[in-house]
């Protein structure tokens, strides 16, 4: 059986039910999971592999609860840069159904190294779109041969231009192919066992692209075979007045109409929220991806979170797709939720005068939700703290580097306060994924080069087209 000692550690944040943070810390990993968790003197000396953190600071892999990986293709489009979301949506539609299942290989390999090397570990994808032969299956593959772990997202777009949805009719697919295909993922790719390193997840786009009879069909097919729902919800206030016309709801009303709500769901962004609906959350177990950049970078608002988490909502943290973020970078999310929670804190301060401001959310509340509370969202007991029996999932920052001068009377603050770096070691299952600070399962030059001639082709492609017509 393989083992790994992590010893020295500077600061080793577990995350636990005691939220403990260890001097000298240090991990005994057997097989991918950890056998003990302390201080470096209370652990075996001896291992098949030893790794001495001397000066690193350790916390565990972090979680993201939201991602559209195929959107690394079409970063910072110019006809996008500077559009709301249904605007940015109906310019990249056409270049999306331009992509094929080469696009979906290298894109997923691109977004997965990118959140390797910043500290993630587990992954959820919302891919939505299969043109031209694209299967989830590209990803999943790919997903494999970068090492983290995938929640893969069977999305799906049902209603087109023609029956009064946002998307164009191109895009779209029968109802009856998209369930057949979502049961033939669940029966082929979905492992729900501790460790698991691949998931299925039924996720129909969201209320302007698909039909309620389809939500309600996925719902009951994702509850026959145990697996979790997801989808995009209260967006934007362009969503809402969309809900309303439609189907005679608000959005989070909808979902109850259609039967998504539950410890099983967690909706993606949730900016336009009352508190009766943050109450219905709470009540009903729904879960939030929360994506600070991806919402001020498309003007959509900022989310309330410390609402919901003092409603008890679970809460996770997610980077949204990379043409709306536009990067894949997890531990800059944290930083984001930090900072985004602060500015809308400092909104309604100034707005109860006479009143005590609302509180301000701190450095290990952001990196709590992106770890416990992004692995709670996604449904995982064996992920998201350092703890016995826990997947061996966590990356470490050396704290020798010119970003943390000064600043190293708090490690743990500082990873979450100064500017995000990249992660020196990220291991996933007790596996190396990065290690001083390179990819050691992918070959980062030659992807590099791929991903942009593909990129290119896309543009190029939609550029020719248009000029055509």
């Amino acid at each position: 059986m393989a083992t790994l000692l992590v010893r020295h550690v500077n600061t080793l944040v577990t995350m636990d039910d005691h939220r403990r943070e260890i001097a000298d810390g240090g991990l005994f990993i057997r097989d991918g999971f950890i056998e003990q968790v302390g201080a470096t003197a209370e652990l075996p000396t001896k291992a098949d592999e030893i790794l001495d953190l001397t000066d690193h600071v350790v916390l565990p892999g972090l979680v993201n609860t939201h991602h559209h990986f195929y959107q690394t293709l079409t970063r910072v489009v110019p006809a996008a840069q500077d559009a709301n979301l249904f605007n940015w949506l109906k310019t990249l539609y056409p270049i999306w159904a331009r992509m094929g299942p080469e696009h979906i290989r290298v894109s997923t390999k691109t977004a997965l190294t990118e959140l390797a090397m910043s500290g993630c570990t587990t992954a959820s994808d919302h891919l939505y779109l299969f043109p031209n032969g694209s299967r989830l299956d590209d990803e999943i593959h790919a997903a494999r041969e970068v090492g983290l772990r995938l929640h893969a997202s069977r999305g799906s777009m049902s209603l087109g231009e023609s029956k009064g949805g946002l998307p164009p009719d191109s895009v779209v697919d029968d109802e009856e192919t998209i369930l057949k295909d979502s049961q033939r993922l669940i029966e082929t790719y979905h492992d729900s066992a501790p460790g698991s390193f691949t998931q299925v997840v039924l996720a129909p786009c969201s209320p302007f692209s698909v039909t309620s009879d389809l939500m309600r069909q996925s719902a009951a097919l994702a509850r026959e075979y145990g697996v979790h729902l997801h989808t995009h919800l209260a967006e934007t206030e362009d969503e809402e007045a969309f809900c309303i016309e439609m189907f005679g709801h608000r959005p989070v009303g909808y979902m109850q109409e259609v039967d998504w709500v539950g410890q099983d769901v967690w909706f993606a962004h949730s900016v336009h929220v009352n508190q009766e609906e943050v109450d219905v959350y709470a009540r009903t177990g729904c879960g939030v991806a929360h994506c600070p950049s991806s919402n001020m970078r498309l003007a959509s608002g900022i989310a309330p979170i410390l609402e919901m988490l003092q409603a008890g909502v679970k809460v996770g943290v997610g980077v949204d797709g990379s043409a709306s973020n536009d990067g894949s970078h997890l531990l800059e999310e944290v930083r984001m939720t930090m900072l985004a929670s602060r500015v809308r804190a400092g909104m309604l301060g100034a707005s109860l005068s006479g009143q005590d401001a609302p509180p301000l959310m701190t450095a290990r509340q952001a990196l709590e939700l992106a770890t416990r509370g992004s692995a709670s969202v996604l449904g995982r007991a064996d992920i998201g703290s350092l703890a016995p029996g826990k997947a061996a999932d966590f990356f470490a920052i050396n704290l020798n580097r010119i970003d943390y001068a000064g600043a190293l009377h708090d490690p743990v603050a500082a990873v979450v306060f100064l500017a995000p770096v990249k992660a020196d070691y990220t291991v996933v299952g007790g596996k190396f994924i990065v290690k001083e600070g390179q990819m050691r399962t992918v070959d980062v030059p030659n992807l590099i080069a791929e991903h942009n001639a593909l990129a290119a082709q896309l543009l190029n492609d939609s550029t020719a087209k248009s000029l055509h017509r």
